[in-house]
């Protein structure tokens, strides 16, 4: 729920006014004045602010996004990151499943059926996923794709998967070269969800010759919040989030949810989801609102410790990738109330560029 509400501003200066603290040591080292480098290609990052399209009204179609499309493969990422686990994350909370137990059924899926089609685990599978990329034909052929599909379901990648699956020709995305029917099926089905790591990422991908996407979000901050106290700390933060800004969030994303189905409406959604200032009210709406929520335990404290340590987390996952190979532009297709922490903490590396999604988008 984003939206631009001008006649908040004053009330989001005395918030800020009253979240003054005491200053304490101000470093003289300022990573984000110090960018480089001095000679050849700069890594550029964009960072794209998304609905979750599987909140959205029946009247959203997978077609209403060409626009958004069009305009995204027009910059030409040649990496696309997304808020996504990946299968080696999901593979180490497995492994420790008191803390992350609730967080592997709500963000990891069943690498099972791959791993027995193809004999590889999570972690061989990635290996062998790296090994086929690094030697990739320059004309891969469809048992090539086939392959690297079903390796990539065993690694726990489903998103790049479905890249290879939807660089087949529709005649060649048949059950062989390591997929069974089930995984076919599988594939098949995916598609049809409505989810922006799909419907963006992985369409875009296989649209601009990508090979995969990257999955950089990060749930290794999560805990389960212990049972004496999830009614006061679920009562804490919703009292902290009923306040005129998540109004104004709420009212923007019904008027703009009601019109989707139009020419361009959701174009016109994630320019909003992306403009000036929607970080800054999601802050005030969300986050800023908990790290003044009074209660003795600081629930909300706690919220914002969890929410900082992941998007930090994921921004380095970002970083990695583009470590690896330097001098690409990468796009990071996230929920919206990630972007500007994404934007901020992305900005404090030597070796990147932000560029303006606005401008993209228009």
């Amino acid at each position: 729920m984003i939206g631009r509400i001008g006649s908040l501003l004053v009330l989001g200066l005395c918030t800020a006014g009253a979240l003054a603290a005491p200053v304490g040591h101000t470093p003289d080292f300022h990573p984000d004045r110090l960018k480089g480098p001095p000679t050849g290609r700069p890594n550029e990052v964009m960072v794209l602010g998304s609905p979750h399209l599987s909140t959205l009204p029946a009247t959203f179609a997978p077609g209403q996004l060409e626009p958004l499309l069009s305009r995204l493969a027009a910059w030409k990422p040649e990496v696309i990151a997304v808020e996504a686990v990946s299968g080696l994350q999901c593979d180490f909370m497995r492994r420790n499943p008191t803390r992350y137990a609730e967080s592997v059924s709500s963000y990891c899926g069943d690498t099972g059926p791959a791993q027995r089609a193809t004999g590889l685990d999570v972690p061989a599978a990635n290996a062998e996923a790296e090994r086929l990329l690094a030697s990739w034909p320059t004309t891969p052929g469809a048992a090539d794709r086939r392959r690297l599909a079903a390796v990539f379901l065993a690694a726990g990648e489903r998103n790049s998967a479905l890249v290879q699956w939807l660089r087949l020709p529709e005649q060649q995305r048949v059950a062989a070269d390591g997929l069974t029917p089930e995984l076919v099926a599988y594939l098949d089905a995916r598609l049809q969800r409505r989810d922006e790591s799909v419907l963006v990422a992985a369409v875009l991908a296989a649209r601009l010759g990508l090979e995969r996407v990257w999955a950089v979000d990060d749930h290794t901050a999560d805990s389960p919040t212990p049972k004496d106290a999830e009614k006061a700390s679920g009562e804490a933060i919703m009292k902290a989030w009923d306040n005129p800004y998540t109004k104004a969030r709420a009212d923007a994303d019904a008027a703009l949810q009601a019109n989707i189905g139009k020419p361009d409406a959701m174009l016109a959604m994630y320019r909003d989801y992306n403009a000036p200032g929607t970080a800054l009210q999601v802050y005030h709406s969300d986050f800023g609102a908990a790290l003044t929520e009074p209660s003795p335990q600081g629930f909300g404290r706690t919220y914002v410790g969890y929410w900082e340590t992941r998007n930090l987390r994921m921004v380095a996952n970002i970083r990695d990738v583009l470590g690896q190979v330097p001098g690409r532009r990468l796009l990071a297709i996230a929920g919206a109330s990630h972007k500007g922490y994404y934007e901020a903490y992305l900005n404090l590396m030597h070796d990147v560029q932000l560029v303006d999604t606005e401008q993209v988008l228009r």
